[in-house]
């Protein structure tokens, strides 16, 4: 949100008493959330009342007589939009926790408001005269590393949107702006409404796949009134496993049908218009702006700085896994074959005959993996790791409010100070979307001496058993916990003054990498043998299962690897198509074909379904950036091997000296050079997937 979502005010006037969300956060730990006073009723009146704050915080910094110095423009412009900052942490959660019709309608007008407001800022002529003023007469003020860094930021941020266009192009940014922010609330209504429907089987159906996603299942049948049937929700986390273990292969391809689907069923709820619709206004606006496609616009910035060089990375990988692909559905169509069923694989058969080979190739069972992978045992597992690396400390609290009964406090330590909080919010539900995610709360800061703690959260769709029983994870979805808690990392490793350069405030394309690196610590025989723990017998996981998924490391990348790539792709391509009229089926279908897409295999995300990419303008021809990211995450992860280990602290520290705490203070590619003392490479990362090395 530009500058609208700035950092705290010091020293402006607070939020109306009679809305509580633009009220201080009070309470203990510098403050926290009032999520017990929410009200969907109080969003669009909350976000009136902190525009007008803002309005005259902004207002006040223009009307300053004196020369524009860092602390007058800068600094000020940082601290201005608390009360807007706060009303969006609510507004924020409740839209992708706690979405319900109520909050879908309140979307519908408040977010063209906010593209609106962001716009007023990066467009108010007279506060950009004020903030060039200071980028042009920088070398004469003294400035810091970090305060050029934040004055570069800003300076580059207010260009990027248009500061310096005319004014009837700064009118039609506007416009394009507040006319993307609807079809962005549309986009994910759509896909929302698709993902809570529900695909009813008999229990004969549903052979092969465990006791407790089978009471899960008929759990939420009887929910929905169909009590005697078992029905299985639209989301990954419901899917991956039926298309894994689900012995029934009609079922499976009922169940893959409707989840890759999504979004592109016809109707009031299809996507595929509003795609079309998003490339042109995209297109647009990085035409009035300078830019020869919106993936121009967006890379300028990032890691990679260009499409170019970004896609000669995705298409460098491509060849060899795709190859592999070719190997792994050889390797596949032999069990089928040897079993006399007489089918060709097809996608809705890959999960089901890979695991199949693991478990003839490895002796490696999925099934007998996850009696060991209790969700609560992983996230003690998570933060004990955690404080081994990085001294972290985790102490459960109910002192504070949430905004749903499964969510869980925990108050973070690091060398006996606290640092912030952190909420975990593990389980599927109506209303919530789909996948993994962190969000920041409150961003790490001390711009006035004081140091401002960080909030961080993790949200993911694990199925909350029907008993209360332990909740069971499959191996990938404990990579992903792992992964979402890099995030988490991240930011409560935060040490800065300004709260804009905060924690995961950095480049799209390496903001992955921290995340991506911390996957690894799940693998390690320290957590393995003290979290790893058997449901029923409690006892740790045996060596030799241990030994056979460590053997089993790289099995499968060629699919994991394709899926992903596909959807990175064809991201790139679409943004790089320029103004051409659209058809998303049709280009996904026309492009894959050009790629030599293995015909077995989907895209990860297909574009009716790719909320990265078309709920907000977050990932757009960034998709790229977890490839980009493993890179670097590949890299790292032989610094640590080449020191003796994960737990090695001397490259742990520089790792938190050069990379975790510094947030954006630097640039990315030189945070990186600092710590591993030269650029990342490929091998690394063809190394870690099992890919030959050029």
């Amino acid at each position: 949100m530009a500058a609208a979502a700035a950092a705290p005010t010091v020293g402006f006037a607070q939020g109306p008493a009679a809305n509580p969300l633009t009220a201080v956060w009070t309470g203990p730990y510098g403050g926290v959330p009032a999520f017990d006073k929410v009200k969907v009723s109080d969003f669009e009146p909350a976000f009136d009342d902190a525009m007008t704050m803002q309005r005259k915080e902004i207002d006040a910094i223009t009307r300053v007589k004196s020369m524009p110095t860092f602390e007058n423009t800068i600094v000020a412009l940082e601290k201005s939009g608390q009360a807007v900052e706060r009303v969006y942490t609510y507004y924020g959660i409740w839209s992708g926790n706690l979405s319900s019709p109520e909050v879908q309608a309140a979307s519908k007008v408040i977010s063209p408001k906010l593209a609106a407001f962001s716009d007023e800022i990066s467009q108010n002529e007279a506060l950009f005269q004020r903030v060039e003023s200071v980028y042009q007469n920088q070398d004469k003020m003294n400035l810091t590393p970090e305060q050029k860094r934040l004055l570069w930021v800003t300076y580059i941020g207010f260009v990027r949107s248009g500061a310096k266009l005319s004014p009837a192009a700064k009118t039609r940014i506007a416009e394009i702006n507040k006319e993307l922010a609807g079809l962005f609330t549309q986009f994910s209504d759509n896909l929302l409404h698709d993902e809570e429907q529900v695909t009813y089987l008999t229990k004969a159906q549903l052979n092969g796949m465990p006791q407790a996603y089978i009471d899960s299942a008929a759990a939420t049948a009887k929910k929905n009134g169909k009590d005697g049937q078992y029905g299985i929700v639209n989301t990954r986390s419901a899917a991956d496993p039926f298309l894994t273990f689900g012995t029934d292969r009609g079922a499976r391809e009922i169940i893959w049908k409707a989840f890759v689907n999504r979004g592109d069923n016809g109707g009031a709820h299809d996507n595929n218009a509003l795609i079309s619709k998003i490339l042109k206004l995209r297109f647009e606006r990085a035409q009035l702006l300078g830019y020869a496609t919106h993936a121009h616009w967006r890379l300028e910035n990032a890691m990679a700085k260009t499409p170019d060089n970004a896609t000669k990375l995705m298409e460098a990988v491509w060849p060899a896994a795709v190859a592999r692909v070719k190997e792994e559905v050889a390797d596949m169509q032999k069990i089928a074959d040897a079993e006399g069923t007489k089918i060709k694989i097809a996608p809705w058969d890959y999960r089901f005959y890979a695991e199949k080979v693991r478990k003839a190739r490895y002796d490696l069972d999925e099934n007998a993996i996850k009696p060991y992978m209790q969700l609560d045992k992983l996230v003690e597992g998570m933060f004990w790791a955690s404080g081994q690396i990085y001294g972290f400390s985790f102490e459960p609290i109910t002192d504070v409010p949430v905004y749903h009964e499964d969510v869980r406090v925990w108050k973070v330590n690091r060398a006996g100070k606290l640092i912030g909080l952190f909420y975990f919010d593990p389980y599927a539900r109506q209303g919530k979307r789909s996948g993994a995610w962190m969000n920041a709360y409150r961003s790490q800061s001390r711009m006035d001496g004081k140091d401002i703690l960080t909030i961080v959260s993790n949200n993911s769709n694990f199925i909350k058993t029907a008993d209360g029983s332990p909740v069971l994870i499959s191996w990938d979805d404990a990579s992903t916990l792992f992964h979402e808690f890099g995030h988490a990392i991240h930011g409560l490793l935060s040490n800065v003054t300004y709260p804009s350069l905060a924690g995961t405030s950095v480049a799209r394309d390496y903001v992955e990498y921290p995340s991506q690196l911390n996957e690894h610590w799940l693998g390690t025989p320290e957590v393995l043998n003290k979290f790893a723990l058997h449901v029923e017998t409690g006892k740790p996981i045996p060596a030799d299962l241990v030994a056979k998924i460590e053997k089993a490391d790289t099995f499968n990348q060629g699919f994991g690897t394709v899926e992903y790539l596909a959807s990175a792709l064809i991201d790139m391509k679409l943004h790089l198509a320029g103004g051409a009229d659209i058809d998303a089926d049709k280009f996904e279908r026309e492009e894959l074909t050009k790629l030599g897409m293995p015909s077995e295999i989907v895209m990860r995300h297909r574009t009716p379904q790719f909320g990265h990419v078309f709920s907000s303008d977050g990932y757009s021809a960034g998709y790229y950036s977890y490839l980009w990211s493993d890179t670097l995450t590949a890299d790292c992860a032989e610094a640590f091997t080449e020191a003796g280990g994960f737990y090695d602290k001397t490259v742990a520290d520089k790792l938190v000296r050069q990379v975790l705490s510094r947030g954006n203070t630097v640039d990315p590619a030189e945070a990186y050079r600092n710590f591993r003392g030269r650029d990342a490479g490929i091998a690394p990362l063809m190394r870690k997937r099992g890919f030959p090395v050029a």
